[in-house]
């Protein structure tokens, strides 16, 4: 089975900083891993929030930082212009799949719609064998419990496969990241059940 590269890695985050200062301890610390360890990091390239904590982190420790952000985004979330690269796109779709298509993983800092969102996404990707790529979710300070919650309750009732469950990665600090990327392996689909998801 392949192990994933450790090339390129996207954040998904919020475009707000939040009030706890966990959240920016996480996203600073995370920048500045991926610097550290010749990781380029991509991300949706605003200049506001955790994501720009994020990115700002990772160049001043002299990383690589490539964004991905739509023309109406641009003004909103005032596009990041000090980075290396800066992608702008005319539609989400187009966004997530420039970011699907350089990623060799996906990691999740607190966030709100849009992070919620774009994690789904790709999780539904690799549901559908569109990607076999990690998600890996940062749960700093149990802020994604209630989202776990949901997702056992998905399964318990039986709307959620658990092989398909098992396809999110969870850790609770940064210093974990980098190791369950190494760690992740796709999730083994007995043949059975493999046959019994595609029946119609």
């Amino acid at each position: 089975m392949r192990t994933p590269e450790l090339d390129h890695v996207c954040v998904f985050c919020g475009a707000n900083v939040g009030n706890r200062p966990a959240y920016v301890e996480a996203a600073r610390a995370l920048g500045r891993t991926f610097a550290e360890n010749g990781v380029a990091m991509i991300y949706g390239g605003g200049g506001i929030g955790l994501m720009m904590e994020t990115a700002q982190a990772a160049m001043r420790a002299g990383g690589t930082v490539i964004g991905i952000i739509t023309e109406a985004l641009m003004a909103r979330e005032a596009g990041n212009r000090d980075i290396t690269e800066l992608h702008v796109v005319q539609t989400m779709h187009e966004r997530k799949a420039m970011m699907a298509a350089r990623a060799d993983a996906f990691v999740v800092l607190p966030g709100g719609y849009g992070t919620l969102d774009e994690t789904c996404e790709m999780l539904t990707w690799n549901q559908l064998a569109i990607l076999a790529t990690p998600v890996i979710l940062v749960n700093v300070e149990d802020f994604y419990a209630g989202f776990l919650v949901q997702l056992d309750r998905a399964v318990a009732d039986g709307v959620l496969k658990p092989h398909h469950r098992a396809m999110l990665t969870v850790v609770s600090s940064v210093e974990e990241v980098l190791p369950a990327i190494r760690a992740w392996r796709p999730v083994a689909v007995p043949a059975a059940v493999a046959a019994a998801d595609v029946k119609p």
